[in-house]
């Protein structure tokens, strides 16, 4: 598969990873993300994507229809799972024939066969991917599960690249359940653990409570693990929210009441507000999981 340019759209923390390191694979990337100020130049100081992109090397693009129509070989999408079928439906009213949509965002079964159905009546191909974890530290090693009639090809390119890439169906549909069915099982976890170390840590209990983790798991490092899904969801609870519903809707698809999926999304929407709200300003790269357990306890209020 020759791929000598490549589209990104949405510019945030997975796309500037993507883009910076995919540069010396091809001839040239281009980038839109919606923070664009289609007025600014990349030189202006008050649009922070755009000078990042500027010396990053990436042509900002001035709309998703300019990045469609400006020659790329594959469009990867990186956006929020709130806007997978968007940008979809975005840009199969500008692809051109022939192009690889390569759809790297967390969404259920049916809406990547939704995505699919628009980018493939328009001339594109359509593949879709299931990132099996964060993007950090991995960077373009992160496991990825890919799907749809150009699967294998594009995952021997991706591998070529560097990448880790695994074909696992022809059909859409497949890589996103797997992801979304692991979703429910990571960000539950982290829902759980913020739930439970918080409300131990009210009660005095915490330092009784985690050693019985530790005997029934040994494997697992519950105080280091503790500390990394507190800061995850803190930094990244809205957007993991946003995931979290779509793994609802892959439950619902199946035929099941998401009940579990559903307070996860509220777990994660909630930790969001509270970071949103200002309650973990300031704490350090690598604070302990009491930290943000004492903030949270803080920020109560007299009804909670």
């Amino acid at each position: 598969m020759n791929i000598q340019h490549i589209g990104m759209v949405g510019y945030g923390e997975v796309g500037k990873i993507f883009c910076a390191a995919l540069q010396s694979h091809v001839a040239r990337v281009s980038a839109w993300d919606r923070t664009f100020d289609p007025e600014a130049t990349p030189v202006n100081p008050h649009n922070a994507a755009l000078a990042h992109a500027a010396q990053a090397g990436v042509v900002a693009s001035t709309s998703l229809q300019d990045l469609c129509e400006g020659g790329v070989d594959i469009i990867i999408s990186a956006v929020t799972a709130s806007n997978t079928l968007a940008v979809a439906q975005a840009a199969a009213q500008h692809i051109r024939v022939g192009t690889i949509f390569l759809d790297l965002n967390s969404a259920s079964p049916g809406t990547k066969q939704q995505a699919a159905q628009l980018i493939d009546a328009a001339g594109g191909h359509y593949v879709e991917a299931g990132v099996m974890t964060s993007v950090p530290p991995y960077g373009i090693r992160v496991p990825m599960l890919l799907g749809g009639a150009y699967a294998a090809e594009l995952a021997d390119t991706l591998n070529g690249w560097g990448m880790d890439a695994k074909a696992v169906a022809t059909e859409i549909g497949i890589a996103s359940a797997i992801k979304m069915c692991r979703s429910v099982m990571i960000k539950g976890l982290e829902a759980l653990v913020i739930e439970s170390y918080t409300t131990a840590r009210h009660y005095g209990v915490e330092d009784h409570m985690i050693p019985t983790l530790a005997e029934t798991f040994p494997s697992i490092d519950w105080q280091k693990t503790g500390a990394y899904f507190f800061s995850r969801v803190a930094q990244h609870g809205k957007r993991r929210a946003e995931e979290m519903r779509e793994a609802a809707n892959t439950v619902q698809e199946a035929g099941f009441e998401p009940w579990m999926a559903a307070a996860i999304v509220g777990k994660h929407d909630w930790v969001a507000q509270q970071s949103a709200a200002g309650v973990f300003q300031d704490l350090p790269q690598g604070a302990i999981w009491q930290d943000y357990a004492d903030r949270l306890l803080a920020a109560r209020t007299p009804e909670s």
